[in-house]
């Protein structure tokens, strides 16, 4: 996208040489589909298959409405929907954009059920960003449904991507802009996907030439794109690529002015391309006036033209223009992962933004509403648990699986700080996949607190209860720590300590906290995971939540005995402890699950095919809904098979169970088995659809909906 106005611009005879050898490529890779054809049959979005996500290539597959007849339309629908805000949809402050074009699009990201990649791509720091936008170089490109899901659970708009460009482009647009209606008919259709799909609208790149003739047409383009998209979908966002300008030349101005301020006039803002000077940002600000916001100069993260170099210096382009007060639009931050960055990408991800909050500050706030629910889970990693059992070891990636994300601090290359905060997704966790591990020494009677999250709950007449999972070595204690705020704005800070003395924790932590609050209900899990359940309630009503912070200490007594047991000085003793997730709720609201006969559950396209030594292969699509209503307030089901054995024992057929198996999980009410293998003397099978709450909680298999399917034959 941004690279080509660079090349152009400054090596005119390579831009020439790589049109070409783009023109070749094409052509090689179209020889080659077609020989590999022979072999496996083309993409058919009608057949039933795993479900995938796509873009549109043609504006007759747009014009058509042919993704809505798709069989993987349904599963590329978007279930979490985002929070409504007042005015334009958009705060009134400078913003951060970011375009995450990451190795072309529809990566490990275009399984909507997930993959098996652990070690895919993904973002975790929303609370950085204001727009998500997904990219790729297709002509209608649809954001799969798991950048929706979690970019919304975490109050980030998403928009897809509307380009046009090289020669095809330049066809496609002549018939876009044939016609007003013809032009008007095309922003109809986008916006019925953005609306079908859930997702919150478009950005437009035309990096076409056009003659001046057609202007008129495109401009009637943006301008019904916007409208429709505003009255269909109330604070949605129809941003303008900075590139054809009002001549109808293909001309990256890198900064708004009056070649391309008729198209931002028309929309919701301007995505500036990145080869800006120092001044333009101030420019642009003082043609945009009063929506200075609404211009986004862009920063390639490649570093490619780009002001600052990007990569490791990113910091600088965003430094100047919020110095400047407009907003900021990162493109490629996938850059981290796509080159390597060492050590690893956890490490250099967080390193990476890290440098864009320390230039910036957060943008987003959570929580804000009841209940509040994370497991910290990234949607990537090794395994799943359940409440502390494990039910699956295997590799998986789903970014629809991203629990709210916390906001752990990058503490920089230094080892000053005693304990070192991150996200574990190979140690054992509680719920899902990922964890939070505090690891290092600490003194004594001292304490170190982690920033986990900052909030905007406002608390209510009822009582509030905090519950989180812990596991950690002898003496090394796990609290949280709570910054409210009352209604005159006067400071307040509660400790939730860990069960222990109640004396000696007073005695502690007095004099750092307003108030110490020490639990009312501890639990240990069941079985051998050793997660204790810490519950505290707290009762400060008017108040307002604005910061949860980790808490690790020890006990000045325990530590002194468990010195004197080991014949050790006092001193730095090893600190190690997990936090697993936490949950808060209104007191006494606990998940309540609809019984397993409130459901609905049917299999569909039930194809049998023949496996190895007697076994089949089933493939089938699992619906299901509620009886009574169209809606639920469920964010997820965990998808789980039981392969039942009938025998016989006297006048009486048994069946035995092999044990539940975990398939997978949904956001959407719809599973797709494929190829699952039955081995022969199986003669049904039991898919659980395991209902979950907003809260974390899940329903008991045994209670869950399910659908008894019989295996063919049997």
């Amino acid at each position: 996208m941004p690279l080509r106005p660079y090349i152009k611009t400054h090596y005119p005879k390579v831009f020439s040489a790589l049109k070409n050898l783009r023109s070749f490529l094409s052509t090689i890779m179209e020889e080659t589909t077609a020989g590999s054809n022979q072999e496996a049959p083309p993409f058919d979005p009608l057949v039933p298959a795993v479900p995938v996500s796509y873009p549109l290539k043609t504006l007759e597959e747009l014009e058509s409405r042919a993704y809505f007849k798709s069989f993987h339309y349904t599963f590329n629908q978007a279930q979490v929907k985002l929070q409504p805000a007042g005015g334009d949809g958009v705060p009134p402050r400078r913003r951060i954009l970011v375009c995450h074009d990451m190795a072309g699009g529809y990566t490990d990201d275009r399984y909507v059920q997930g993959g098996k990649n652990a070690d895919a791509y993904s973002i975790w720091h929303w609370y950085l960003i204001d727009v998500f936008v997904y990219f790729s170089h297709d002509l209608v490109t649809l954001p799969p449904p798991c950048w929706t899901n979690t970019a919304h659970r975490h109050g980030v708009k998403v928009l897809g991507t509307f380009i046009m460009e090289w020669d095809e482009g330049r066809k496609h647009a002549d018939k876009l802009l044939s016609t007003k209606d013809s032009a008007q008919m095309y922003a109809e259709r986008l916006t019925e996907l953005a609306v079908a799909l859930g997702f919150d609208g478009w950005l437009i790149n035309m990096e076409v030439n056009l003659d001046p003739g057609q202007i008129p047409n495109l401009k009637a383009f943006v301008s019904y794109l916007s409208e429709t998209m505003h009255s269909s979908l109330p604070g949605s966002l129809v941003i303008w690529y900075d590139s054809v300008t009002v001549d109808g030349e293909l001309s990256w101005q890198n900064q708004l002015n009056d070649k391309n301020k008729p198209f931002f006039d028309l929309c919701d803002g301007i995505f500036v391309n990145y080869s800006w000077e120092e001044d333009f940002p101030k420019l642009s600000a003082d043609v945009a006036g009063d929506r200075k916001f609404d211009v986004y100069m862009g920063i390639d993260v490649f570093g490619r033209g780009t002001y600052g170099g990007g990569q490791w210096t990113t910091n600088i382009a965003l430094d100047v223009i919020k110095k400047n007060d407009v907003s900021a639009a990162i493109f490629a931050p996938g850059w981290v992962y796509e080159t390597k960055q060492p050590p690893d990408f956890q490490t250099a991800q967080s390193r990476w933004w890290g440098l864009v909050e320390k230039s910036w500050g957060t943008v987003q706030n959570y929580p804000k509403i009841l209940p509040f629910y994370s497991n910290f889970d990234q949607g990537h990693g090794y395994h799943i648990y359940s409440e502390g059992d494990q039910v699956s070891d295997a590799p998986w990636n789903n970014i629809s699986s991203q629990s709210f994300q916390p906001f752990i601090e990058y503490s920089g290359d230094s080892t000053t700080e005693p304990i070192q905060v991150s996200i574990n997704l190979k140690e054992a966790s509680y719920n899902g996949g990922g964890n939070i591990s505090f690891i290092g020494t600490l003194d004594d009677g001292a304490q170190f607190t982690a920033r986990l999250f900052q909030g905007e709950l406002l608390l209510g007449n009822s009582p509030v209860d905090f519950t989180y999972s812990v596991k950690s070595s002898r003496n090394s204690l796990l609290g949280l720590a709570l910054v409210l705020l009352s209604a005159t704005d006067e400071r307040k800070s509660v400790l939730l300590a860990v069960s222990g003395n109640t004396l000696l924790t007073m005695n502690q932590f007095s004099s750092h906290y307003t108030t110490v609050i020490m639990p009312r209900r501890v639990t240990k899990a069941e079985g051998e995971s050793k997660w204790i359940l810490q519950e505290s309630r707290l009762d400060m009503a008017g108040h307002k939540l604005k910061e949860i912070r980790a808490v690790c200490y020890r006990s000045k007594l325990e530590k002194s005995a468990e010195a004197v047991s080991n014949t050790l000085s006092d001193g730095p003793s090893e600190y190690y402890a997990i936090l697993g997730d936490i949950k808060i709720t209104t007191a006494g609201d606990n998940s309540k699950f609809p019984p397993s006969d409130s459901w609905l559950v049917d299999g569909q396209f039930v194809s049998w095919t023949a496996g190895s030594q007697g076994s089949k292969l089933l493939s089938v699509q699992i619906v299901w809904q509620l009886k009574v209503g169209n809606t639920d307030p469920f964010p997820k089901y965990n998808i789980c098979v039981d392969k039942l054995t009938s025998t016989s024992s006297g006048n009486q057929i048994l069946m035995l169970s092999e044990g539940n198996k975990y398939l997978g999980v949904a956001v959407a009410k719809t599973f797709y088995v494929a190829d699952l293998e039955v081995p022969s003397g199986v003669s049904s099978l039991k898919f659980m659809i395991q209902v979950c709450g907003l809260d974390g909680d899940c329903q008991k298999l045994e209670d869950s909906p399910f659908l008894l399917l019989q295996v063919e034959g049997s």
